[in-house]
């Protein structure tokens, strides 16, 4: 066995005339949809990598200008404007942990080392580190910051400027914040009081804490219906709320009005989820349309009584869109074959990262296949040479659970491809975007109900000549990291290879070690605690099934995951060690991931190379 340290390299370790394809993906300058301020629409907020390091940047529109925000070693995602546009807030946790506070920066702020660059200063001063469960800011400086702790499980708190923050809520159960009214006078929160961490309820309250209103579809948790906040209505004196529902077995819009009661349904009548968002004006609904893995957007008019109007869109997936003032629609767009753009529906690319662009990778093919649960949807992805099969295969297995893989651009798979590998990714049971019946599937079996799909489609892979049954690489990160090590234990005979990213290894040693409101999940899908229900924890660890392993295992992990804690990871890896199995262990300093573009690269490479020396006979090298 092998153990490595993780220290991050640098862009000058490469020869840049010797950058292989796959790596100039995850090099390539990316920039997320820019959110802009409510009331100052030309300043804007997006997340890049354009230092190597995924960071915040503001974008004053109106002048072109973009600085950037935060630079810290291990990067920055978390963010916010204010709705005057004048302050930029980020969250401040230590080495990826999630564990930390806001602070806050003047938009136009110089950056660390300028000259008269101001100090970062706390957003909200008396509230201590916690988990983040929610922020919203409101026009008068108000803000509403949601935090959860070992300790304390959800607190949400009003801060207002020059004042002590006031605790508004606290329950031991997940909870969150979900938006802020217009006017500041509504708060609307998720909260999952009745023990069902999958399906939350809506209460909206008072800035003091009083109730005004609840919405439980839930039935006190007897039935398994969930609501989200879609937000609320974003002009002076609406108190509408969008917000999400499962009523019809599928997630769909509706207007909710808390000040009266009155619910107003929307025939919008697309199959597959819709979410949306309000247009600036309130006139219209942004529609976001999921179904088999692809995503479209469309127009509705609540009061018309007519149906949907399409926004268009090329075929793939858009990861996100937002209405702006003048009513254009803005969005980002990637397919598995085309790298992510920033649109307009004016035509424009709205956001264009300097540098070099991203090479485009290979079409997914859609395959369903009959499973244990019902048809399994599958994408599958082929190397251009040779052309036929059968291929060394990746299973890459997504994470969440409540998740989804889309025909949207993903550089880990394309570079599995580059390779000679064909990869196949599995949307089992759990997986979002096939109703509500397909997710909550995933109850008390948990864990082996993902299989018994991703079985059923490997078997597809194999007897459709696809797949070399010889060489079957199952890999994903987080649950897909758990879901890898899990089929290794119990499906020992089927796969010739295992790499695992931050996964949970000990069920019952990580139910006690990360953040509460994965708990609050666990309990959820396996029905109680370790103490509760031990034999399900039991039946669902890797750990209990780590002695039937036979394929060499590749494990990386971070240091300071509060998901998936290094301390679980080492009890796996302590009982590969005592029998000699064959295996490698890659720790670095960071979180649940990594947002440093040479860490992600140097993973990539460490499972590429794991796989070249235990995949016999070796497989081609196209692209590499």
């Amino acid at each position: 066995m092998t153990e490595i340290t993780g220290s991050t390299p640098t862009p000058s370790d490469q020869a840049p005339a010797s950058v292989p394809e796959w790596e100039q993906r995850f090099r390539a300058p990316r920039v997320s949809l820019p959110d802009w301020a409510e009331d100052a629409p030309d300043r804007a907020l997006f997340i890049s990598n354009a230092t190597g390091t995924y960071e915040l940047y503001a974008w004053d529109r109106a002048t072109g200008e973009q600085r950037q925000v935060t630079d810290r070693p291990n990067g920055t995602t978390d963010g916010a404007l204010t709705p005057d546009g004048e302050s930029v807030w980020w969250f401040d946790d230590t080495d990826g942990d999630e564990f930390g506070v806001w602070m806050r920066r003047p938009f136009h702020a110089g950056g660390d080392g300028e000259p008269g660059a101001p100090v970062d200063e706390p957003a909200t001063p008396g509230l201590g580190p916690a988990y983040s469960a929610g922020l919203a800011i409101g026009r008068d400086g108000t803000a509403v910051v949601g935090r959860s702790t070992d300790e304390d499980g959800t607190t949400i708190h009003v801060v207002r400027p020059g004042a002590e923050p006031v605790e508004i809520y606290r329950h031991r159960e997940s909870a969150g914040v979900g938006d802020l009214s217009h006017d500041g006078t509504l708060i609307a929160l998720e909260h999952t009081e009745h023990g069902d961490a999958m399906h939350s309820a809506l209460r909206v309250v008072r800035p003091d804490g009083t109730t005004v209103a609840e919405l439980d579809d839930t039935e006190g948790g007897t039935k398994e219906l969930g609501l989200t906040v879609l937000g609320f209505a974003p002009v002076a004196g609406d108190t509408r709320l969008l917000v999400g529902h499962q009523r019809r077995g599928r997630w769909e819009p509706m207007i909710w009005d808390p000040t009266t009661g009155e619910e107003t349904d929307l025939a919008i009548g697309l199959p597959g989820d819709v979410v949306a968002e309000w247009y600036p004006d309130a006139s219209a609904l942004l529609v976001v349309h999921a179904f088999e893995a692809r995503s479209d957007l469309w127009r509705y008019e609540p009061g018309a009584g007519g149906a949907p109007a399409r926004v268009k869109t090329p075929a793939g997936s858009v990861s996100g869109a937002t209405a702006r003032p003048d009513g254009t629609v803005e969005y980002l767009w990637s397919s598995a074959a085309q790298p992510p753009v920033i649109r307009s529906t004016s035509g424009a690319v709205v956001l264009d990262p300097p540098g070099a662009k991203a090479p485009a990778s290979v079409p997914v093919d859609d395959v369903w296949v009959d499973g244990p649960g019902g048809r399994v949807h599958a994408l599958v992805q082929r190397p251009a040479a040779p052309a036929e099969g059968p291929f060394p295969t990746v299973f890459e297995i997504h994470g969440g659970p409540t998740w989804h893989d889309s025909d949207a651009f993903a550089s880990g798979p394309a570079a599995w491809v580059d390779h000679g590998y064909a990869v196949v990714r599995v949307n089992y049971r759990g997986s979002t975007g096939y109703g509500r019946a397909w997710t909550d599937a995933l109850k008390h079996r948990v864990g082996l109900i993902e299989l018994e799909d991703i079985a059923a489609v490997r078997e597809w892979a194999v007897k459709s000549g696809l797949a070399d049954p010889e060489r079957l690489v199952l890999a994903g990160g987080s649950w897909g990291g758990y879901l890898t090590l899990l089929g290794l234990g119990t499906q020992p005979d089927a796969w010739a290879l295992g790499l695992a990213a931050v996964p949970v290894a000990d069920y019952v040693t990580a139910y006690h070690d990360e953040m509460e409101d994965l708990k609050a999940m666990d309990r959820t899908l396996l029905g109680g605690t370790p103490e509760e229900v031990p034999e399900r924890f039991e039946a669902s660890s890797p750990l209990t099934y780590v002695d039937a392993v036979r394929a060499p295992v590749y494990i990386s992990a971070g240091v300071n995951d509060p998901r998936c804690p290094i301390r679980q990871v080492e009890n796996y890896v302590d009982r590969l060690k005592k029998r000699d199995a064959v295996h490698e262990v890659y720790r670095y300093d960071a979180g649940h991931g990594s947002l440093v573009v040479e860490e992600r690269i140097k993973q990539v490479r460490l499972e590429l190379d794991f796989a070249r020396r235990h995949l016999s006979p070796e497989p081609g090298t196209t692209g590499a």
